[in-house]
């Protein structure tokens, strides 16, 4: 499996727009988002909500220290993309006129380490080198700051962390043994621990629920779109957010479309490691938000801000309107 094998198959589920509003989806091609949005169109769901939803994966690799799918958002070449909310809060204090306009989920990783390895938890990280995809990644910033403030050190000062640039080299260094242990996204933390020999010393989604005191699960990624897509296309907007609604409930009920997804979009199709990412997606995926969400992000926002500090999220601050609860009326 490969993206063009996958984009393959997205591409027999793309039909002619005609006159509905054209939303540009730019997904990395093993993120988990990619997921729903098959579901989305293998179902028609954009065009039961009266809009054309136009699929393309890319990589995961970076482009000037962001992440492809910001670039293409930054370049004009996207309409709509998923990243961290910290990500989003920088690259807004930063000038760039993006917006988040709908929670997607949980989406952090996980802390893997060979079966061997000694390490447990957090306190067993000093003198280690641990491999992260970059070091403003989410699931860094996160152990920073849960290490400064349950175990008095910061690993960046006292441990190792190796950038690998992407996902994929990020498996690959930990498979080769350049580093001690990994902060592997989420959905690819199944595939290396089922296939072996490695095990999850540690969810970070654990430290998510910790350091923000939210008994809920919170959203850390967001769904994005710019200020002039979503001043120009607000139908496309609310219709994204009803077919999004529409395919979370059918990939929650639905085990035999997990089943398609494995034999079309995945790159790995044993029983278990699909099993591990299906049940995985479905405990971390956020259906809606409302104020209070957005003030509990604030309060991890604002923990992670006064233990980690601005120089480990690279922003002091989340500025005015980057989070959109309600999208405008149509022109």
């Amino acid at each position: 499996m490969d993206i063009d094998t996958q984009q393959a198959a997205l591409d027999e589920l793309h039909d002619d727009p005609g006159d509905l509003p054209v939303m540009r989806a730019r997904f990395e091609h093993n993120g988990s988002p990619r997921y729903l949005l098959y579901a989305i169109k293998r179902f028609g769901f954009d065009r039961d909500h009266g809009f054309h939803l136009d699929v393309e994966l890319v990589s995961d690799e970076l482009e000037d220290g962001k992440e492809t799918v910001e670039a293409k958002l930054h370049g004009g070449d996207a309409d709509l993309i998923d990243i961290d909310y910290i990500s989003t809060a920088r690259e807004r204090a930063g000038g760039a006129p993006i917006v988040a306009v709908h929670p997607y989920g949980r989406t952090v990783g996980g802390l893997v380490v060979p079966e061997a390895s000694p390490i447990e938890g957090l306190s067993d990280l000093r003198n280690c080198r641990i491999g992260v995809v970059r070091r403003l990644d989410k699931n860094w910033i996160l152990t920073r700051a849960a290490c400064r403030e349950y175990h008095d050190f910061d690993p960046e000062d006292e441990a190792t962390s190796v950038e690998s640039g992407s996902k994929v080299q990020l498996t690959r260094m930990l498979r080769d043994g350049e580093v001690d242990a990994a902060l592997q996204f989420w959905q690819i933390v199944p595939e290396i621990v089922e296939t072996g020999p490695y095990r999850e010393a540690l969810p970070v989604a654990d430290l998510v629920q910790r350091l923000s005191g939210a008994d809920r699960t919170l959203p850390i990624s967001t769904f994005l779109t710019s200020e002039r897509y979503l001043t120009a296309n607000p139908r496309a907007v609310r219709g994204f957010r009803g077919a999004y609604a529409d395919a979370v409930d059918r990939l929650r009920r639905d085990d035999d479309l997990w089943a398609e997804l494995a034999d079309r979009m995945m790159y790995e199709d044993d029983p278990a490691v699909v099993r591990g990412i299906r049940d995985g997606w479905r405990e971390m995926v956020v259906t809606d938000w409302d104020r209070e969400t957005i003030a509990a992000m604030g309060r991890l926002f604002d923990h992670l801000l006064e233990v980690a500090g601005a120089e480990a999220l690279g922003v002091d601050r989340i500025p005015e309107d980057t989070f959109r609860l309600e999208v405008p009326p149509s022109q």
